[in-house]
């Protein structure tokens, strides 16, 4: 406005926020216009109306002249001067006094929100956010208006910003702040709060405590007087405060220097609100907290502590002032992954890797304390599917027995769901988990997570994969076939492909978990009954995982990236952790068995376990190789073709063809396993029987068969040896 907009008592104008108003309040304006003629016709004299608190305390908040809970007595604008009398509320010069319209209850809730849109807008690039602001209006909303909807909804009042101190501005800086982000990210739903850099020009001159629901800090470096003091204001005001291995601290606690910890990896203690306990392994910074109170703090219930003879203190929660103000300060690396440069050896990889989940657990319940919502993401809604032929020689006889086999409205129906084909689709279409459109035409296709082209280049099969059923979102792969697989020929191939899942199936009630960066697909197969296959359908789960990892091993380079399979049906980080699994459904139908191959396995998804990149960037740490992060639509078709290989192998010379090959990658060799339970006696795994379950070794040396007892966790828990028919 270039300067030519003026506000009283010296504020500033930061932002400037347009508003539409409906009709209701557009007839109450035309209302007060005459109304405020009147009024300005035959003013009457009134005492000077007291300011409303909540604008006097955000004037004084930036200053630290007026920083105080209550203003003192005699002050300005405080409580030493009289209220206005009864008789006068609500009435008062045009030119001091808005005009609020009590005809129209929307124009006070619009001028409530403007004040409060301009009160926590910022000169630092935050850009609009829909807010909620409605307060205490609530009892005074006028069902004549229509209340706005997708309002953000938090208890405090304020907007949902987190905000990130990272120290000077310098390109590390920059990435520690990225690093940062990036962990907070996984851990709350960017739907509901905003992640922003705090940089310590902004901290000082700008109004951020009151748009700000947690500041996290998250620098090494000396906090400047000025700043500290900002951040000590905060928390008095009821700010929450989270410490990322800093030199931030309060009272009463002191940061001391422990050279001997020094990015190595130790065994934490940490305890959560509910007095439970989480063990696991962290990267130290090296420092610790030390209670220089003499036993006068009262810190909070999280605390977390190394496993040695000192108990050193990594995690200490401390309450500040009287408005609700705390702070969770830490020294453990929980913001770093384990595939950080920090991170030193392949045995500290693996130590970190395996409490990755218990990483977040912590971190989560830190957020939690500290007044964020760790729910779980919002379900993305479902998308239409697309058909896609591999070969364009595919595509008529495809067509053609599409045509023959929908009904007259385009519908294949089945148990599990209707598929509706479409030339195309348009958003007025519904789609629900039990009816989901088709698209037919392959143009309209396009995918920033699936390239048909690469698919198209890794596939080389004879017969299968060859028609994809394509979703970026559905229930789940494993009933998209399931009014196709006895009905469609073989030969064309069948495969359901989805970039998310909302239902995810795993072994009996389990759920899978299928967050982006899964490699996810349902193969159909059938396979004779009187074959070699066919008289030993339970190899199927094993031919699948081996698949996988022989997709990925075969690689040129990719040889000794160490991608293993677990019996049954489990792919595996060498035998350290799960990153992908098998499910197998079969139907007997006369002479044939029909087969639906469920397959999930992490390509790219870090968290909140592992993910074959992530074993493909430590390779490269370990190695100083350069080899490239691989995509799941290039390992579907990869695994696809390496499966029918070894089914055709496995037809042709039987268990013996493929054992040699599913030995070299299994994680069992040699391992000894309990039977029957804890209790029970223990005995050596040897290999598989000719029905593809686990062979042991008893102490006698006997050599038996056993089977798992039906547990849905651990099928090596429990084994037990099936009773002789």
């Amino acid at each position: 406005m270039e300067d030519r907009l003026q506000m009283a008592d010296g504020l500033i104008p930061q932002k400037i926020v347009s508003v539409h108003l409906q009709d209701c309040t557009l007839k109450a304006l035309e209302t007060s216009n005459k109304q405020a003629h009147i009024l300005q016709q035959n003013p009457e004299p009134s005492t000077e109306s007291k300011p409303e608190p909540d604008i006097m305390e955000y004037i004084g908040k930036d200053d630290p002249k007026v920083l105080r809970a209550h203003p003192t007595q005699g002050e300005a604008g405080t409580s030493g001067s009289e209220p206005a009398e009864e008789d006068d509320k609500g009435v008062g010069s045009a030119e001091h006094c808005p005009l609020h319209l009590s005809s129209c209850h929307e124009c006070l809730e619009l001028e409530n929100s403007t004040i409060e849109s301009v009160k926590f807008a910022s000169a630092e690039n935050i850009p609009d956010l829909p807010y909620d602001h409605s307060g205490g209006l609530e009892d005074v909303a006028d069902d004549s208006c229509p209340e706005r909807e997708g309002r953000r909804v938090n208890i405090t009042g304020k907007a949902p910003n987190i905000l990130f101190y990272v120290g000077s501005t310098s390109q590390e800086s920059l990435g520690r702040f990225q690093e940062v982000r990036s962990v907070l990210a996984d851990c709350v739903d960017t739907d509901s709060y905003t992640l922003y850099h705090l940089s310590k020009e902004s901290a000082l001159r700008d109004p951020w405590s009151d748009n700000c629901l947690l500041l996290v800090i998250a620098t090494r470096e000396a906090i400047p007087a000025d700043l500290s003091q900002k951040f000590m204001a905060y928390l008095s005001e009821g700010g929450k405060v989270l410490g990322l291995c800093s030199s931030f601290t309060l009272a009463g606690f002191q940061v001391m220097s422990k050279s001997t910890l020094k990015e190595t990896v130790q065994n934490l203690v940490f305890s959560k609100a509910d007095q439970t306990q989480v063990k696991l392994s962290i990267l130290s910074s090296g420092f610790v907290y030390e209670d220089c109170s003499g036993g006068q703090l009262s810190p909070g219930q999280l605390q977390g502590h190394l496993e040695n003879e000192d108990k050193d203190r990594l995690i200490v929660q401390v309450p500040f002032g009287t408005r609700g103000g705390e702070a969770v300060l830490c020294q453990a690396h929980l913001e770093l992954p384990p595939s950080s440069s920090v991170v030193q050896g392949q045995e500290d990889f693996n130590l970190l890797k395996s409490s990755n989940l218990r990483r977040y657990e912590v971190l989560r319940e830190i957020l939690t304390t500290l007044g964020l919502n760790c729910d779980m993401k919002q379900i993305p809604a479902l998308t239409p599917l697309y058909l896609l032929p591999v070969a364009e020689e595919i595509l008529d006889p495809l067509m053609q027995w599409l045509g023959e086999h929908v009904d007259p409205e385009g519908v294949i129906k089945s148990g599990k769901l209707s598929l509706k084909f479409l030339s195309s689709y348009t958003s007025e279409i519904e789609i629900t988990p039990s009816a989901l459109p088709v698209v037919t035409d392959v143009g309209a296709f396009s995918s920033e997570n699936f390239n048909l082209e690469i698919y198209r280049q890794n596939l080389q099969t004879k017969r299968l994969g060859k028609v994809i059923l394509f979703a970026e979102v559905t229930p789940t792969t494993m009933n998209l076939l399931d009014g196709l697989m006895f009905e469609i020929p073989q030969e064309m191939g069948l495969i359901a492909i989805a970039v998310r899942q909302t239902q995810g199936k795993g072994r009996g009630a389990n759920a899978w978990l299928s967050p982006m960066g899964c490699a996810l697909s349902t193969l159909l197969i059938s396979i004779p009954l009187r074959s070699q296959l066919g008289q030993r359908i339970p190899f199927i789960q094993h031919l699948m995982s081996l698949a996988v990892v022989e997709a990925v091993r075969s690689i040129p380079e990719y040889q000794d990236i160490s991608l293993r399979v677990k019996w049954p049906n489990d792919i595996y980080y060498s035998d350290l952790m799960k990153l992908g699994g098998v499910l197998v459904n079969s139907t007997l139908l006369g002479e044939t068995f029909y087969i639906l191959i469920g397959c999930g396995f992490n390509v790219s998804n870090s968290n909140p376990t592992i993910c074959i990149n992530d074993l493909v960037t430590e390779y490269n740490k370990q190695h100083k190789a350069e080899l490239k992060p691989l995509r799941a639509d290039e390992l579907i078709a990869r695994t696809v073709t390496v499966l029918e290989k070894l089914i055709d192998t496995f037809q042709d010379k039987g268990p013996n063809g493929v054992l040699p090959l599913y030995y070299k990658y299994w994680v069992h060799s040699g391992q000894r396993v309990r039977l029957g339970g804890v209790e029970g006696p223990e005995v050596w795994i040897v290999g598989l029987d000719d029905s593809g379950f686990l062979q042991v070794q008893q102490e006698n040396g006997d050599v038996v068969t056993v089977h798992p007892d039906g547990n849905s966790f651990d099928m090596l828990r429990n084994l037990i040896i099936p009773k002789q028919q």
